[in-house]
């Protein structure tokens, strides 16, 4: 590495913890205006793949969902554990993680815990569109209320995985700081979660095939010629493919093609709201997205969140996925006429 690319890589990865650090901190005003306010609580779970700075500085909880590897179970508990890293070398050497859907009686114990506590709550869902455990978290719900007539409790599918979660949690912090109450929020997240986009792309379809996701014979064909995916996910929360490019630099640049076609910006009202890379043990790329972003119309000083691809959702995905998170245009908008026909019948 030259000396001149090596000041560069230093320099972003120096940027990389500024901007960590400048997001803890309004993370963590949010978090102690969330909590005087005290009117709601706000309850996530890990596969919102959380910077674990910025958790800790919100105050939410974070419920942890399993996996399970060669050594046993494990839960999601933002790398404190295991790094990212030791992870995904993991994966690289050949190791096959599974997941499974969180039961009622886990998310009962979580709910339990906040009708003894009695303030309204509200359960941002991993999405239905990739797990079936909001189900379960509803089941428990139901429970709760059973026993608790008189505590309100709310379970949202939040149909944005990942780190795009992430960035809905952080506003919905903000709004029951600024005296949403329960209710309110649920209405809100039910349509804020529309707006947030996200970009990725993945370094093999390996993954994807061990998971049934694809055949395992497309996977072998794109490896061959270098086909990479550029993914997203659609209004239910499930994963869409938005094209396939030969190698991986195209796929990087159709990410940005998508965040240019999708991001609002000033246009929006608060061209200050932050973004997210999130990476699978892929930082050089992460670093790339964001020197990219950088560089679009007013996006030179937007806070960007770095962090990684969390255990659960990288069983599925691998080493090397690389996304980019922001808030955007309404993702409904794109929807083909025959899909809003069918929102329409079913009254959404």
């Amino acid at each position: 590495m030259s000396s001149s690319t090596e000041s560069a890589a230093v320099t972003a990865a120096e940027n990389e913890v500024d901007t960590n650090a400048q997001a803890s901190r309004e993370a963590a005003r949010l978090g102690r205006a969330y909590h005087a306010r005290g009117n709601v609580n706000l309850i996530v779970d890990s596969c919102a793949d959380f910077a674990p700075e910025v958790a800790r500085a919100l105050g939410v909880e974070v419920i942890p969902f399993p996996y399970v590897m060669s050594d046993g179970e494990h839960a999601d508990d933002l790398w404190e554990t295991m790094s990212a890293h030791d992870f995904y070398e993991r994966m690289r050497a050949g190791e096959h993680v599974t997941t499974s859907a969180v039961t009622p009686g886990h998310y009962l114990e979580v709910f339990e815990r906040a009708a003894a506590e009695g303030t309204p709550t509200v359960y941002l869902a991993f999405t239905r569109g990739l797990s079936s455990s909001v189900d379960a978290a509803r089941q428990a719900a139901d429970m709760v209320r059973e026993a608790h007539p008189d505590f309100q409790i709310y379970v949202v599918d939040n149909v944005c995985p990942s780190a795009a979660a992430e960035l809905l949690a952080i506003e919905a912090v903000r709004q029951v700081a600024n005296g949403l109450t329960a209710a309110e929020l649920v209405a809100w997240a039910e349509e804020a979660r529309y707006y947030v986009h996200g970009y990725f792309t993945l370094d093999s379809f390996d993954a994807l095939a061990r998971g049934g996701r694809i055949p395992p014979a497309a996977a072998t064909v794109g490896g061959k010629l270098d086909i990479k995916p550029e993914l997203s996910y659609d209004t239910n929360g499930a994963l869409t493919l938005r094209g396939m490019c030969r190698g991986r630099k195209k796929a990087l640049r159709a990410i940005i093609a998508d965040f240019r076609a999708n991001y609002l910006g000033a246009e929006g009202g608060d061209e200050k709201l932050p973004m997210a890379i999130v990476s699978a043990d892929a930082e050089k790329d992460a670093l790339w997205l964001a020197d990219q972003v950088r560089k679009e119309p007013g996006c030179s000083d937007v806070p960007i969140i770095y962090s990684s691809v969390g255990p659960v959702i990288g069983a599925h995905v691998g080493p090397g996925m690389v996304a980019l998170l922001f808030w955007g245009k309404d993702r409904r908008e794109s929807l083909s006429f025959t899909d809003r026909i069918a929102r329409k019948v079913r009254g959404q």
